[in-house]
C-alpha cells in the first residue's frame, strides 16, 4: 500500500494532497511482489523507478504516453480500492511502446513470485521481457451462500490463471458491456500466436461481444485458450450458437443466467424490437421459437437465434436463403397443392422517400386485387392491410369475391361465401408509430397479435410470403413465421430497382434502351454527359433526368434542350459543312461541345420541368436530390405516336421465367406518370415483346432476382425509318398495380391472358366477338380471335368523393347504368381502399373491344364527377386528364382502324357482316 502511494506521488506530485484520501488500509488489490536479492537489498520503489528509467531512455518521444498509462493504471487501482468500479472489471491499457526486445535493467531480478495481480510475464526464446500491463484488474472473492444478482456473480466467478507459462493461453479478454479493446495485450498476443486462424477468432469475438452488449451484460471474461480452440472450428459465414459463446466465457454461469432473464434483451441494442416480443408474453415467444418446426415438413433447419440487430439481420438473411432453396426444390409440388399465400403489399422504399409520401398507407393498399389469387381452388390468401377497414368495406369485398361461382355459371343466385378462403388482417401497430413512416412489413413485425394470428392460420400448411417493394423486415417477418419469401433479397432489389441499376440489367440482357448515361453523381459529370448526348443525338428534342431511387415519376424532370440551345443552329451548320465522316473528329465538334457546356447550366436552371412540382419546386432542389442520390439522363422518343407499356414477369423458384400481364399505360397525371393501363397491350408485336422480356428475365435471374417484377417499355415509330422501335426504360422488382388489376380481371371473367399472343380469352355468353384489326402501331384494334379487353386504373382521385358514402356511390352508379353483367362478363367494378378520407378509388372496365371499353371508362368518370360535384365546387381531381388521355387514344385508334380498312377492305367488310 505504501508502494502504491509512492508511485502516485511520483507520477503526479501536484495532486498529492487531493489523492491522500485514496489510501485504504483494507484495500484488497495488491501489486506484484518483487523479490529482493539477498546480496544487495534494494527497495521495490527503486526497482520500479529503474524500470521506468530504462523505458524512458529507450523511447524518449513516448514519455508522455507512458506516464499517462501508468497514471491510468494507478487510478484504476485506487478506484478499485474505493469500490467505484468492480474489482473484476477489465481496465484495458494501450500496448506498450516497446515490445520488440527486452530492456536490460541493472540489478533487476530474473525471477519473482507469481501472484494474481496487474502484471503478467511474457516469456520469449531470448529471455524475459519487462512485465506488460494485463488486460484486466481483478481480485478474488469468497462465494456467498445467499442468492446474488447474476450481474454481481460476474466478479466472483472471474478467475486469474495461477501460472503464466504462455501469455496467449493464460491471459483473459475482458468484455465490458459488450466492448472489447482491440489493442489489449491479450488480444495482440492471441493474434501473434494464431495468425492463420485470426479471422475466425475475430469473427467469433465480434459475435460474442454483440450478444453480451445486446443482453446488457456488464462484464464477461473470455479465456484465450478456449477462444482459440472453439474459433478454430468456426467459419466466418456462420453464426456461433449461444452455447458455443458461453463455452469460452469463464464466468459463464452468471452470464447465462443474466442472458436468460426475461426482459434482459430489451435493455441492450435492438431493445425496442425485442420489447414487442416481450410484451406479447411467453406464448408468443414459444411460438416464435417453434416457427421453423411448426410448418410443413420441407422447411429446413435454420440458423441459431441471434439477438443484436446485426446478428438478427444476418440470421434472417441466412434463413431466407435456406428456405428459398427448399422452396425451389419443392416448387412443382407446392404450386399444385393446397397452400396459403401471405400477401404483404409493403412499400419498403428508403426512409427519405417514405417521409415524402404522406399517403404511404393508402398506396400500400391499392393492390386489393391480390385477394383474387383464390381463383385457384388450392389457394387461400392472407392479405395484410395497412389501413383499418370498416364492416362496410369488408362486406363489399366478401360479396365481390363471392361472385366466383356466379361468374362461372352466369347466374347471380350462385353467389357463394368464400370468407374461409381469404383473411384480411390489419396489424394492431398501424397507429403506434405515426411519426416513423414505417413500411407495412415493419409495422407487421411490431404487431405480435397479428403475427400470432398468421401463425395459427398457416400452421401445418404450405405457405409463403409475396411482398411488395422488398425491405429487410420482409425477411424478419417471414423468419418469425417460419415461411419462405417469393422474392429477391432486399439488397439485390434495392441495387437493381434504381434507375442506374435497371440500366445495368438491360445492358446485361442486350435489349435496346434510350440513348443516355447513368450513375451520374456530380454536376460536372451531368453537364459533360448531357453535352455529349446532345451533340451525338442532335435530333432528340427532349431529355429526361431521373433520380435513381425515386418511383412513379416523382423523381423525373424533363427539358427541351434543343429548343433553348442558342448555339444549335451553328452546330447544325458546321455539321453539314464538314460532313458526317469529318465531323466526328474535327475541331469544330470540340468547339461545339464547349459551347454546349457553357450554355447548359443556365439553360437547365431556367427550363427544366420536374414532374412533381410540389416535391421539387425549383431546379436547385431537384439538382440537389439528383446529385445526392445519383441518377440517369436519357432521351425521350422523337415521334408523334408514342406508347408506354408495362409487362409483368415472374421468375419462379425453379428459375422458369414467365410473362403474366402486359398493358399499355394510361396517364391521368401527365405524360410521364402512369395511372392505369389497357389490358392486353396492342402496341407491339407480342412475339417481339416476349423475347425482350425473357432476355431481361434471364439477366435478372443471373443477378439473384426472384419473384415478381415489371418492365416498362416505350414503343414509337421512328420519324426517319418509319419503323417501330421498342426501348426498355424502367425496371421495378416488385409486385405491380397492373398485376393486381389483372388478377381481378381474370377473376371476374374466368378468363386466361396469353401474353405470347396478347389475347384475353374468356366466355362471353351468347354474344359473338366482333373484334377486328391487326397490329400496326400504337393502340390498335384487337387482333382477330381475341375475346376481351379491359381498362384498369388504381390511381383515380377526386376530393369530392369524401362527401358521399361508398354505399350511396355504388347505388348511384347502378342507377346510371354503371355496373357489372355476370352473364356477359362485362361492365365495371370498383376497388375501394379506405373509408376515412375516401378520395381515391380504383376502377376496372371490361368489354369486347378497345374503343368501346375506353368510351365506357371515360363515361363512368364523367358520371361520377357529375354525381359528386356541385357546379361551383368541382373539386381537385385527375378525372379530367384521364378523359383527355382516353380521347387522344381513341383518336389514334380510329385512325388506325381507317388505315387497316383501306389496306384490307375485303377483310373489313367480312368482319362487319
Amino acid at each position: 500500500q505504501q508502494l502504491e502511494m509512492d508511485i502516485k506521488i511520483m507520477l503526479d506530485p501536484e495532486n498529492m494532497d487531493s489523492k491522500a484520501d485514496l489510501k485504504h488500509p483494507k484495500d484488497e488489490t495488491r501489486l506484484p511482489l518483487i523479490t529482493k536479492k539477498k546480496s544487495a537489498p534494494v527497495s521495490s520503489l527503486h526497482y520500479f523507478m529503474g524500470f521506468l528509467y530504462a523505458l524512458l531512455c529507450t523511447v524518449t518521444l513516448e514519455y508522455k504516453r507512458i506516464v499517462q498509462q501508468c497514471h491510468l493504471l494507478v487510478g484504476a487501482l485506487s478506484l478499485t480500492g474505493q469500490r467505484l468500479i468492480l474489482p473484476a472489471a477489465k481496465t484495458t491499457l494501450a500496448a506498450p511502446p516497446v515490445v520488440s526486445k527486452a530492456a536490460p535493467l541493472h540489478g533487476f531480478p530474473r525471477q519473482h513470485k507469481k501472484s494474481a495481480g496487474v502484471y503478467g510475464t511474457y516469456s520469449s526464446g531470448k529471455g524475459s521481457t519487462a512485465p506488460l500491463p494485463c488486460s484486466s484488474v481483478v481480485s478474488s472473492r469468497k462465494a456467498k451462500p445467499e442468492w446474488t444478482h447474476p450481474a454481481q456473480q460476474l466478479e466472483s466467478e472471474v478467475q486469474i490463471p495461477t501460472q503464466t507459462q504462455d501469455l496467449c493461453l493464460d491471459w483473459d479478454i475482458a468484455v465490458h458491456r459488450g466492448t472489447v479493446e482491440q489493442k489489449a495485450p491479450a488480444v495482440l498476443a492471441l493474434k501473434h500466436h494464431h495468425p492463420s486462424g485470426w479471422g475466425s477468432i475475430v469473427g467469433f469475438l465480434e459475435h460474442t461481444a454483440k450478444l453480451l452488449k445486446d443482453r446488457a451484460v456488464p462484464l464477461a471474461t473470455i479465456s484465450c485458450s478456449k477462444l482459440a480452440q472453439v474459433a478454430s472450428n468456426f467459419d466466418l459465414p456462420e453464426i456461433p450458437t449461444q452455447s458455443e459463446i458461453l463455452s469460452v466465457i469463464k464466468n459463464h454461469s452468471a452470464v447465462e443466467k443474466l442472458i436468460n432473464r426475461r426482459g434482459q434483451s430489451c435493455r441492450g441494442r435492438g431493445g425496442s424490437a425485442e420489447a414487442a416480443a416481450e410484451l406479447a408474453g411467453p406464448r408468443w415467444q414459444q411460438q416464435q421459437r417453434a416457427a421453423g418446426a411448426s410448418g410443413a415438413a420441407w422447411r429446413a433447419p435454420l440458423a441459431p437465434v441471434a439477438n443484436s440487430p446485426g446478428e438478427a439481420r444476418h440470421r434472417h438473411l441466412q434463413n431466407f436463403y435456406t428456405r428459398a432453396k427448399h422452396l425451389a426444390a419443392n416448387w412443382n409440388r407446392i404450386r399444385t397443392s393446397r397452400r396459403t399465400i401471405i400477401h404483404i403489399p409493403s412499400l419498403g422504399y428508403s426512409q427519405r422517400i417514405r417521409e415524402h409520401s404522406p399517403d404511404l398507407a393508402l398506396q400500400q393498399n391499392v393492390q386489393m386485387g391480390r385477394l383474387c389469387d383464390i381463383l385457384d381452388a388450392n389457394v387461400d390468401v392472407i392479405y395484410i392491410c395497412p389501413l383499418p377497414l370498416s364492416e362496410e368495406l369488408l362486406s363489399y369485398y366478401h360479396k365481390l369475391l363471392g361472385l366466383q361461382a356466379a361468374v362461372r355459371s352466369g347466374n347471380p343466385e350462385d353467389m357463394g361465401d368464400l370468407q374461409d378462403r381469404f383473411k384480411i388482417l390489419t396489424p394492431e401497430a398501424i397507429n403506434s408509430f405515426p411519426e416513423h413512416h414505417m413500411c407495412l412489413a415493419t409495422v407487421l413485425k411490431y404487431s405480435p397479435k397479428t403475427m400470432q394470428r398468421i401463425q395459427v392460420l398457416t400452421q401445418g400448411r404450405e405457405a409463403y410470403v409475396v411482398g411488395g417493394v422488398p425491405h429487410e423486415d420482409d425477411l424478419a417477418v417471414a423468419d418469425m413465421l417460419g415461411v419462405p419469401v417469393l422474392g429477391p433479397e432486399p439488397a439485390v432489389a434495392q441495387l437493381y430497382s434504381t434507375k442506374s441499376g435497371s440500366k445495368r440489367i438491360f445492358a446485361s440482357a442486350g435489349v435496346p434502351t434510350p440513348p443516355g448515361e447513368w450513375d451520374i453523381r456530380s454536376e460536372e459529370q451531368l453537364l459533360r454527359a448531357l453535352g455529349q448526348l446532345v451533340l451525338e443525338h442532335s435530333h432528340v428534342q427532349r431529355w429526361l433526368l431521373k433520380v435513381d431511387d425515386e418511383h412513379a415519376g416523382d423523381g423525373t424532370a424533363y427539358c427541351d434542350v434543343i429548343a433553348h440551345l442558342q448555339c444549335y443552329p451553328w452546330i447544325q451548320q458546321e455539321r453539314q459543312r464538314h460532313g458526317p465522316e469529318v465531323w466526328s473528329h474535327s475541331q469544330a465538334r470540340e468547339l461545339a461541345l464547349v459551347k454546349i457546356s457553357q450554355e447548359l447550366p443556365g439553360l437547365l436552371a431556367q427550363h427544366v420541368q420536374p414532374v412533381n412540382e410540389k416535391r421539387f419546386p425549383t431546379w436547385e432542389k431537384f439538382l440537389q436530390t439528383f446529385l445526392t442520390q445519383g441518377g440517369v439522363v436519357e432521351a425521350f422518343p422523337v415521334s408523334g405516336s408514342i406508347s408506354n407499356l408495362t409487362v409483368d414477369v415472374l421468375i419462379e423458384p425453379t428459375g422458369e421465367v414467365s410473362v403474366l400481364s402486359c398493358g399499355e399505360q394510361l396517364h391521368a397525371e401527365g405524360p410521364l406518370r402512369a395511372s392505369g393501363s389497357t389490358i392486353p397491350q396492342r402496341a407491339v408485336d407480342p412475339e417481339v415483346l416476349q423475347v425482350l422480356c425473357l432476355k431481361i428475365g434471364e439477366a435478372c435471374k443471373s443477378k439473384g432476382v426472384l419473384g415478381y417484377f415489371s418492365v416498362d417499355f416505350v414503343a414509337f415509330i421512328h420519324p426517319q425509318t418509319r419503323e417501330q422501335q421498342v426501348w426498355a426504360t424502367d425496371l421495378d422488382l416488385c409486385y405491380s398495380d397492373q398485376l393486381a388489376q389483372t388478377q381481378l380481371l381474370l377473376y371476374l371473367t374466368d378468363g386466361n391472358l396469353d401474353c405470347g399472343s396478347s389475347r384475353l380469352q374468356g366466355p362471353l355468353g351468347s354474344r359473338e366477338s366482333k373484334n377486328q384489326g391487326r397490329i400496326l402501331c400504337c393502340f390498335l384494334q384487337p387482333a382477330p380471335g381475341s375475346s376481351l379487353c379491359a381498362v384498369a386504373s388504381s390511381q383515380l382521385r377526386h376530393s369530392s368523393l369524401s362527401g358521399i358514402s361508398y354505399n350511396l356511390l355504388l347505388h348511384t352508379c347502378q342507377a346510371r347504368g354503371v355496373g357489372f353483367d355476370l352473364q356477359e362478363k362485362q361492365g365495371t367494378v370498383f376497388l375501394l381502399y379506405e373509408d376515412q378520407e375516401r378520395d381515391r378509388l380504383g376502377m376496372l372496365t371490361i368489354g369486347e373491344d378497345l374503343q368501346g371499353v375506353l368510351l365506357t371508362f371515360a363515361r363512368n368518370l364523367f358520371i361520377i364527377h357529375q354525381e359528386i360535384s356541385a357546379p361551383n365546387m368541382q373539386g381537385e381531381t385527375n378525372f379530367k386528364m384521364a378523359i383527355q388521355d382516353i380521347e387522344a387514344i381513341l383518336g389514334v385508334t380510329a385512325e388506325n382502324k381507317l388505315k387497316w380498312e383501306e389496306e384490307q377492305p375485303w377483310e373489313a367488310d367480312a368482319l362487319k357482316e
